[in-house]
């Protein structure tokens, strides 16, 4: 239990599913929760406790968010590949001297079954496609989309929550399906094989709640190109939300002892 004096105030930059739960569960431990989220999607899934929405303005607006709004403890739920705010986060936390987590699920490994070929982006991973396929489930995102423009001799197939700005460059020969997980094997199944899927495009985001299309990918011998991760800010990391509020219920007791 916290000790009796101002409730803990946490910023979680969120925008995932990790970030939802934890935020869920610190609210309900008694912590003071603000979330915060990119604004990228017009309708996104909101955590429990207040939500910001929208950017912060770079190092220096993320800094004197958390002076200003007197946040005890941050921790940088994002997504595996928004590094530069995860890089803002960090800078921005040493400069407030705010203690600062990061909540980043363990990345999937190749099991025995998968055929993947491992890219450092985008633009690799256009580069080998033709010669794993023809065509190509492209599992990444609108933003993602430019990098794949110039394979006019491929289908390409992709899923999101919201179309692409209408002027954004993209594959000529490409089907848009928009749809929200999270989907099961079996439905992953089903969409690889109605549209005669050969080669599967994802980035490696880790954890549960996307892993479906991997197994799906396994059980039907469909190529996977797998976009590694860039390179993760030095610091305190945990893979789990549980193990976030566990950090942050530590952090809190000391500084509530301390009030």
């Amino acid at each position: 239990m916290l000790s009796s004096g101002p409730m803990t105030r946490v910023l979680v930059l969120g925008g995932t599913g990790d970030a939802r739960r934890l935020a869920a569960l610190a609210t309900h431990a008694g912590l003071d929760v603000v979330s915060s989220l990119a604004g990228r999607t017009r309708d996104p899934l909101l955590p429990e406790g207040d939500v910001r929405i929208g950017g912060f303005g770079g190092v220096e607006g993320l800094a004197a968010y958390l002076a200003d709004e007197r946040v005890d403890l941050l921790v940088d739920a994002t997504h595996p590949y928004a590094d530069e705010i995860s890089a803002h986060a960090a800078d921005a936390a040493d400069r407030v001297g705010v203690p600062r987590l990061r909540l980043d699920r363990q990345a999937w490994e190749a099991v025995e079954g998968d055929r993947w070929t491992r890219v450092a982006g985008a633009h690799e991973a256009a580069a080998v496609l033709p010669r794993l396929g023809r065509r190509a489930f492209l599992a990444m995102g609108r933003q993602e989309l430019g990098a794949f423009a110039g394979l006019d001799a491929m289908w390409c197939l992709a899923r999101m929550i919201e179309p692409p700005d209408a002027d954004a460059a993209r594959p000529h020969n490409l089907e848009i399906v928009y749809d929200r997980g999270p989907f099961t094997e079996a439905d992953e199944c089903a969409l690889l094989l109605d549209r005669a899927i050969d080669v599967l495009v994802t980035r490696n985001s880790g954890g549960d709640e996307t892993y479906a299309k991997i197994a799906a990918a396994r059980a039907l011998g469909i190529a996977v190109v797998m976009i590694e991760r860039p390179a993760q800010v030095p610091g305190e990391v945990v893979r789990t939300p549980e193990g976030a509020l566990a950090w942050l219920l530590d952090r809190a007791g000391v500084r509530s002892s301390r009030d």
